[in-house]
């Protein structure tokens, strides 16, 4: 059941308040009438330039870290709505540190929903990524940990006030990590493009797209549930061509091979959601199994086949060609600034 999102007088709290998605749904709640956003996050100077930018007596900074039981618990006193976006998510960093994901992205989440729980926080919603889905990699599977994690409290906290849920996005466009900057900064420098593998297919987001998810969970009813963008996807040959158009130079490319833990295409749903998921429009739902542990309860209810259905994932979405790929990075800003100025 959805509900429309009325943020009046409301206290938000974004965690990881100075990354790219922090900060973009950040900006989107100033022009609301919240009372009070606090942005937590262990980086200092992030948190000095936002105040500096930002003079709005709303907005509060929090220094901590999500592996810190009590700074966590410090800042959620009082909230009304978390989304939890602190994260560590580059993928080959988190190859060669797999507990320092661990840390964050499990043992961090726990502290978010646990003092949730305590403080009987109305919302939460936690970020999650297509790498969570058939994971083979230490970031994929820590966030996979992290949505079973959100599906735990829910279960085992059923008559809780507070309702969780979680956003799962594919490669957003101009995020921490996107490959996009880098392929501008090489063609700009006029230095070689270094990529992965041409056939290699990633889905494409825009920021503003994954805002909309976000406030898309916050009006959910129901706890327990996965969000997730329906997005078209591109191979990274195309991409790279578009971006030659847009900036008017060929050049030359270096394949250097996929890196640490990547897949050459990403899955947004797996075959076993897909069966499951419930199709609204821009977004699919995926609902939690509300079983529980007692099995034989459960023998007489019949399930779906679940071979009649395929995961959603970047080879099997729309794939944008090079004159779509191209219209759609016209519209964005950081390439705007980089043609104009």
């Amino acid at each position: 059941m959805k509900e429309s999102l009325n943020l009046t007088n409301k206290i938000i709290l974004i965690t990881g308040g100075t990354g790219s998605f922090g900060k973009t749904i950040f900006k989107k709640l100033l022009k609301t009438d919240v009372s009070e956003i606090r942005i937590f996050s262990r980086d200092e100077k992030k948190q000095n330039d936002m105040r500096d930018e930002i003079n709005d007596d709303r907005v509060k900074f929090f220094i901590g870290d999500v592996r810190d039981y009590e700074s966590v618990s410090d800042s959620t006193r009082n909230v009304n709505y978390i989304f939890h976006a602190a994260a560590l998510k580059q993928v080959p960093s988190c190859e060669f540190y797999p507990m320092e994901a661990v840390k964050t992205n499990i043992l961090g989440t726990e502290n978010v929903l646990k003092t949730a729980l305590i403080n009987q926080v109305e919302k939460v919603v936690v970020l999650s990524t297509d790498k969570a889905v058939y994971p083979i990699n230490a970031m994929g599977i820590s966030k996979a940990m992290m949505e079973k994690l959100m599906l735990s409290k829910f279960l085992l906290n059923k008559k809780a006030k507070t309702i969780f849920s979680a956003t799962r996005y594919g490669n957003v466009l101009f995020s921490r990590g996107s490959v996009v900057p880098l392929f501008v900064n090489q063609i700009l420098s006029k230095k070689e493009l270094t990529i992965t593998d041409p056939n290699m297919t990633r889905f494409l987001m825009t920021l503003s797209e994954s805002v909309d998810l976000v406030f898309y969970a916050f009006q959910n009813n129901e706890s327990g549930n996965i969000y997730v963008q329906k997005s078209p996807s591109c191979t990274i040959e195309n991409l790279v061509k578009s971006l030659s158009i847009i900036f008017n130079y060929e050049p030359k490319i270096k394949i250097i091979g996929t890196r640490h833990g990547e897949k050459l295409y990403e899955s947004l749903l797996s075959r076993e959601e897909m069966a499951k998921a419930i199709d609204q429009n821009k977004f699919y739902k995926i609902p939690p199994d509300n079983r529980d542990l007692n099995y034989d309860k459960y023998f007489g209810k019949g399930k779906i086949e679940i071979s009649n259905f395929q995961e959603y994932n970047s080879h099997n979405t729309k794939i944008l060609n090079v004159d779509e790929i191209v219209e759609l990075l016209l519209k964005q800003d950081f390439i705007k600034n980089k043609l104009y100025g």
